[in-house]
């Protein structure tokens, strides 16, 4: 069969490693891709928001099946579009992707179906947000509405940082239209896990547990970015841990997504917060994560393509979803400067000792190829990644391997999974 899918980034490379494993696929495009994604799929010069050429393009190929890997195609609508022109996605419609696309949607379908969450309130006028930050205790989370790369979420310690908030947000509209409205709550505080899962519709399968390392710089300083490292299984998810999840959050979410016309075909991402308190639902993604996706899809034991279709279909019931009995940890290799300004344009040199090296990915975030070769394209460049019998092991292999690459501008945290020898 021919496969489609539509990105550029880590989480597509990813994709696209697990989709060629599959013995039922004989043909892979990604639309843009990137250097990396370009050694095993055929790269098209079509953006993620070309509808229209999208479409066209499938139709002219013949794609049996057009996976969509980025959430700003799946809130905008493209799952619809290819399914009205009779074509074969995955994917949630524009109407469940609502679930990533609105934080405040997000909140209001948790507080009326009792999913564990902050307590909230969602502001479109910035006046009105800053009168009720004077009457609310601090440190408090300000987030942006809608999509904002990851990076529309900020946690303000004082009262005066949370008001420098809201004009940053709501008035200077740092994070674009994302910020037109607002939702205000409370500060958590425990172990952040992401939990990613298949869904049909109907039914939900738990993929394994990951932890993400948003903040840029080492000892979770810095600015908040799209991810700078990740690792699977977390520790911390426990078997209780998952027990409450099952019952009071994963399947809820499907469930009252059903119920509000919304049915969701697709991946859920789950940002859990592990509170005193139990878990409690930080946010939703209506896709893989990335780097996430860099660290589960390359320990999942079943053909991707399987999975993929079953939720299609709505099969999923019959789906039995396996992962290896290992670890994974993926450390991103950035530009300096990330995620404010970098330059663009570096030779990446010691990509090709990666190749044939069981247990050693490194997906492409980042990357061009030109005359010069590979370089580097972006502000996340590459995504180390390395499995191992223990997390600690696959730490090790992972840090190991990236000193296999260089290129000028070269940076990343040195802590990724620090939490693993603390466990």
């Amino acid at each position: 069969m021919k496969v489609l899918i539509v990105g550029s980034g880590g989480r597509e490379h990813a994709i696209a490693v697990s989709v060629a494993k599959s013995p039922k696929v004989d043909k892979i495009y990604c639309a843009p891709g990137n250097a990396g994604i370009g050694q095993i799929a055929e790269c098209v010069p079509i953006g993620a928001m070309e509808f229209d050429k999208l479409v066209a393009f499938a139709k002219e190929k013949a794609i049996d099946l057009t996976i969509v890997g980025m959430d700003d195609p799946l809130v905008g609508g493209l799952v619809d579009e290819m399914e009205a022109a009779g074509l074969r996605v995955f994917g949630p419609r524009k109407n469940a992707a609502i679930l990533e696309g609105s934080k405040a949607f997000s909140k209001d379908l948790m507080k009326k179906y009792n999913i564990p969450t902050a307590a909230y309130e969602n502001f479109d006028d910035p006046q009105k947000a800053l009168a009720y930050l004077e009457t609310i205790q601090m440190p408090v989370v300000l987030k942006a509405d809608g999509l904002a790369l990851g990076k529309g979420v900020l946690i303000c310690e004082t009262l005066e940082e949370a008001r420098e908030g809201v004009k940053t947000i709501m008035e200077d509209k740092k994070f674009g239209t994302a910020g037109n409205r607002m939702v205000i709550e409370e500060f958590m505080t425990g172990r952040e896990v992401s939990v990613l899962s298949f869904v049909d519709g109907k039914t939900i399968k738990i993929m394994s547990s990951a932890q993400d390392h948003k903040r840029a710089l080492d000892g979770d300083q810095g600015l908040n970015t799209g991810g700078m490292g990740n690792f699977s299984p977390s520790p911390f998810y426990t078997e209780e841990v998952d027990a409450f999840c099952q019952k009071y959050i994963y399947q809820a979410t499907v469930d009252a997504m059903a119920a509000e016309g919304r049915p969701f075909k697709g991946v859920i991402f789950f940002g859990l917060m592990l509170t005193e308190k139990g878990p409690r639902v930080l946010e939703y993604n209506a896709r893989f994560g990335d780097p996430e996706a860099q660290v589960v899809l390359p320990r999942m034991k079943n053909d991707i393509i399987e999975v993929v279709e079953a939720c299609i279909d709505g099969t999923l019931d019959q789906v039995d979803l396996q992962f290896e009995d290992n670890a994974a940890v993926c450390v991103v290799l950035a530009s300096e400067g990330y995620p404010v300004s970098y330059e663009k344009g570096f030779p990446i040199k010691g990509l090709e000792k990666f190749d044939g090296k069981d247990g050693y990915y490194c997906f492409h975030a980042g990357t061009k190829l030109t005359d010069q070769g590979i370089v580097t394209n972006g502000g996340r460049v590459l995504g180390v990644t390395a499995t191992g019998a223990t997390l600690k092991e696959a730490r090790a292999n992972a840090y190991e391997a990236t000193g296999w690459v260089t290129f000028d501008n070269k940076y990343m945290r040195t802590d990724i999974g620090k939490a693993i020898d603390e466990a």
